[in-house]
């Protein structure tokens, strides 16, 4: 197999083990120069792997989810028994979660969660901008849930329930999809709701200048005013810079239009500075509108990008603020 030398090293002229690994390849493949290929291989390779790592790296948030669903099935297993006799038996499910979640944040983003003195004792509908990934808002859950002890639940697109295995994990932590009445009745028991009216289609087309795309809706206005709690604003600094989306391609926006699954390709996952801030909230009033509560609502969202998001968003500010030893105030 080489040439009726027994090794590399055989012969007048030993060879170094690159080169006699070369050779062996050469001699397998019949491949004359193989040495040319591979030189040429390991170029594009150390071209291209950036693009490779910035498509990868939101691979992570997808495995630390599946991971959350394998061992919530574990603790279901462990646990079978204590559910006859415990009103809650996934409490300490979500507290394990929560710790995953939340040292993931702190390590990966620096996470820092500011206004939450803004969130009342009671019922209120927490509404936020929606970035590439709902990563900042389970950031905000983990926190709130550890250090606050206040539980908070979310309303989530319809196509999240369809996504194989996650049945799991939306019921553990009691995510909704959305109908009026539901949200209603989980307000008017004293639950802390969240939703992001932008939904799917602001995390898809929205971008580094951090345009808010509600469009006509006002459902989540109605809820608040039918449960008669207040409305609490919430914005994450950087939330863009962390994974971005190629939202801006034409096509892509045309394509969503018609199928409503979110196909657009996002890259990033970058260990940016994350801050979420909680704004002052909006107390109930039976005399507003539900428009006019719409429109109080973005404004009060708009004004916290105002404050705290420098426009247009920038990744290499976003890593340079992880190094700010002053915090940035409420």
């Amino acid at each position: 197999m080489i040439g009726g030398n027994e090794s590399c090293t055989a012969g007048p002229i030993p060879m170094s083990y690159l080169t006699c690994l070369t050779y062996i390849l050469g001699e397998w493949t019949g491949v004359e120069h193989i040495e040319d290929y591979l030189s040429y291989a390991v170029y594009l390779l150390w071209v291209l792997f950036p693009l490779a790592v910035v498509l990868l790296l939101p691979g992570v948030l997808i495995i630390l989810f599946y991971t959350s669903i394998l061992f919530l099935h574990i603790y279901k297993r462990k646990n079978e028994l204590k559910e006859a006799y415990y009103n809650d038996v996934w409490e300490g499910a979500r507290l394990m979660l929560a710790a995953l979640w939340d040292g993931h944040g702190r390590i990966w983003h620096g996470y820092e969660l500011h206004g939450v003195k803004n969130i009342p004792e009671g019922p209120g509908l927490i509404v936020f901008y929606h970035g590439a990934t709902p990563a900042d808002y389970v950031y905000f859950m983990a926190r709130l849930l550890l250090q606050w002890k206040r539980y908070c639940h979310v309303v989530a697109d319809h196509f999240v329930f369809r996504l194989p295995g996650f049945k799991i994990l939306l019921d553990v932590h009691g995510v909704l999809h959305g109908p009026r009445e539901e949200c209603v009745s989980a307000l008017k028991k004293g639950c802390l709701l969240a939703i992001a009216p932008g939904g799917v289609r602001e995390a898809l087309f929205s971008d580094e200048m951090y345009t808010i795309i509600w469009g006509d809706r006002k459902g989540f206005a109605q809820v608040a005013i039918d449960a008669k709690v207040p409305i609490i604003p919430m914005f994450t600094q950087n939330v863009r810079e962390g994974v971005r989306t190629l939202g801006g391609i034409k096509i892509l926006r045309s394509l969503y239009e018609r199928i409503r699954l979110p196909i657009v390709p996002v890259y990033g996952g970058f260990p940016v500075k994350l801050r979420t801030f909680i704004g002052e909230p909006i107390p109930y009033d039976p005399n507003v509108t539900a428009e006019e509560l719409t429109a109080k609502t973005k404004a009060a969202v708009q004004a916290l990008i105002d404050k705290h998001q420098k426009i247009p968003g920038n990744i290499f500010r976003a890593l340079m603020e992880r190094f700010q030893t002053q915090k940035k105030e409420d």
